[in-house]
């Protein structure tokens, strides 16, 4: 039997107006973790839809060959009789459902016509154990935190007999502690003889794990490295994926000079009612004009929390201290219309949730936060309201073939970029940016590094929150430190390390 468990040979994917995949060719060997790399909208997903059964065979051309034998899918649960299951990014799980309902879904356990859940309960907990997860398999998912949700995913595809596991960014929406539990897993796979094709945007985490990488361009492949044969550093998978050397991936700026204070934060207290607990106490920060601070901490440390909070409290924590200064005076927002006024805009982490329209288009998405800027008596002036789009699709580099593609349909990349433009047009004096390159490729990274320096150029201020250790380092100019709701240290750019932060992230 050949050494490659997997050989995908001139797949062909159209949509209309735009071919997806040309003529890729991608080969896995059995027992190796492969890793698949390219810039959003490169084909990276579209491929391992194609090779899962999602876009049916007929709707491509070319040649799937797995085990040696050519295939046919029609549908996902045709690949997964073959051993072949995907894990996406989005988790396919069922929050109030118990953990073995949740790893046999699908495909439970029969006994006669009837379900066997004592045989169930027996197999999950087996599963559960392989995935190193001690849980009760009885709890419900919504009991646990992202890392371990992913755990119960990847224990739901070894309950199908996997032997082709396509995980597509595993990591994007975890901490680092749980990003390294999970790399770890997929190696202890790889020992069991499951192989693993990887799809990330975590070029550290590529480069510490990976036997192959793959580079995707343009719905075409570029190229295929063995890492087992030498070091490959992250400045050649970038030249490849982008197409061009990036020289510095965070952009210095020629100037930083920073003026009064914007915001300030004095001895903030927050109360969540809903968690029936304190969840920021005394928290004190600034930011001054034309400075990047960035926001360091884990996962839980309340860094979200506090922006929501100062951006007009959607969520209904109850401020009990503290005081809210912009520009020196001090502020009570009650609304985020109010923080808008004022000068404040917060560009969520969840973009596809809380930050976009996704069935609405490009022009729809950037002018929603200020349509009081285009009314003209009793109507929206459409005439003024396409120009702003247009200009803000131009200065920003929205990747589109016009300002009435809809949001949903963009690539991540270019999603955050209609996200920011949105709240660019609100004219805010202080952007706080959560997360504001996650789950994208490391092309449209230098983009928005590149836009933040812009923006801070033009006197703006920018607070960014980021789990990215390496990104606050390379674009803070100042950063505190967050664990457990609390400000544990404050380090100008100069003086951090990787370190020392995460030393001040785990201080109680």
């Amino acid at each position: 039997m050949s050494d490659y468990i997997l050989e995908m040979k001139g797949i062909v994917k159209e949509f209309p107006g735009v071919k997806a995949l040309n003529n890729v060719n991608f080969k896995v060997k059995r027992g190796e973790i492969h890793c698949l790399v390219g810039e959003n909208g490169a084909g990276k997903s579209t491929l391992m839809k194609v090779l899962s059964g999602v876009y049916p065979h007929g709707t491509y051309s070319g040649d799937i060959v797995y085990n040696g034998e050519v295939q046919n899918f029609k549908k996902i649960s045709d690949s997964e009789e073959k051993g072949i299951v995907i894990i996406y990014q989005e988790l396919a799980l069922i929050p109030e459902l118990s953990l073995y309902e949740n790893i046999y879904f699908g495909h439970e356990i029969l006994k006669g016509k009837s379900i066997d859940w004592n045989e169930t309960i027996v197999q999950a907990t087996k599963m559960l154990k392989k995935v190193g997860l001690k849980a009760d398999p009885s709890m419900k998912v919504k009991e646990l935190g992202v890392g371990n949700q992913q755990l119960v995913e990847i224990a739901k595809a070894l309950s199908k007999n996997v032997k082709l596991l396509i995980l597509d960014e595993p990591t994007a929406s975890l901490n680092e502690d749980d990003s390294q539990n999970l790399l770890e897993l997929i190696r202890e796979l790889k020992s069991q003889g499951v192989t693993c094709i990887m799809i990330s945007h975590k070029l550290r985490e590529i480069t510490a794990i990976a036997d192959t990488i793959t580079v995707l361009r343009d719905g075409a492949t570029i190229c295929s490295l063995d890492a087992n044969e030498r070091q490959i550093e992250e400045a050649e998978i970038i030249k490849h994926m982008v197409g061009r050397e990036i020289d510095n991936i965070y952009p210095k700026r020629e100037k930083k000079e920073f003026g009064e204070k914007a915001l300030e934060l004095k001895d903030w207290t927050v109360f969540d009612p809903a968690k029936n607990r304190e969840i920021l106490h005394k928290v004190n920060i600034n930011v001054r004009k034309g400075e990047i601070v960035g926001l360091q901490g884990l996962m839980g440390a309340g860094r979200t929390e506090l922006a929501l909070s100062v951006f007009g409290n959607p969520t209904g924590y109850k401020i009990t201290s503290g005081k809210l200064l912009m520009n020196g005076k001090e502020v009570h927002f009650k609304h985020p219309k109010e923080a808008i006024k004022e000068g404040l805009a917060y560009v969520t982490e969840d973009r596809k949730g809380n930050g976009l329209i996704l069935m609405q288009d490009i022009r729809y998405n950037t002018t929603i936060a200020n349509l009081e800027a285009l009314v003209n008596g009793l109507a929206i002036n459409e005439n003024e309201e396409i120009k702003v789009a247009n200009r803000y699709k131009e200065s920003i580099n929205i990747k589109a073939p016009s300002i009435e593609q809809k949001v949903g349909n963009l690539s991540g990349g270019n999603q955050q970029k209609v996200q920011i433009a949105k709240w660019m047009f609100t004219e805010p004096n202080v952007l706080i940016l959560d997360e504001p390159t996650r789950g994208i490729d490391v092309g449209a990274k230098y983009e928005i590094y590149s836009l933040m320096n812009k923006l801070v150029d033009q006197g703006m201020s920018i607070i960014m929150i980021s789990s990215e250790l390496p990104e606050v380092l390379g674009m803070s100019d100042r950063l505190y430190v967050m664990s457990e709701g609390t400000i544990t240290g404050e380090l100008s750019i100069e003086e951090a390390t990787e370190e020392k932060v995460m030393a001040m992230a785990i201080k109680s």
